[in-house]
């Protein structure tokens, strides 16, 4: 197994000089209109609310008590419901190019 070799910032600024329409982090930072956390010991759950009221989550959590870090636990739960909003835009976005293609085709035939 190989790791890939880009660095983040070079995956950054390919994806911000793509050619065609997109889904960035920038658009998903939009959809997002309110954020909360629950907590229980080690483990904590981050509660992303979209705009439409759709609600993704993530979670931390670590192996011993000494090591919990509420701003670290909540940083990696943040991430980890983050990363769930792209797939979702990304399947909205298709969607979205899909109808308006069909609707150039129809208009096409007719």
């Amino acid at each position: 197994m190989t790791k890939p070799e880009m660095t983040q910032e070079q995956l950054d600024e390919k994806l911000a000089n793509r050619p065609a329409v997109s889904v960035t982090k920038e658009k998903m930072d939009a959809k997002i209109k309110d954020v909360s956390y629950a907590r229980n010991g080690v483990h904590t759950i981050c509660y992303i609310t979209l705009e439409n009221g759709f609600i993704v989550h993530g979670s931390s959590a670590c192996a011993h008590p000494d090591n919990y870090d509420k701003d670290i636990g909540e940083k990696i739960a943040y991430d980890n419901a983050f990363r769930q909003i792209g797939p979702l835009e990304g399947y909205l976005l298709k969607e979205q190019l899909f109808r308006a293609e069909e609707t150039k085709s129809q208009n096409r035939a007719a």
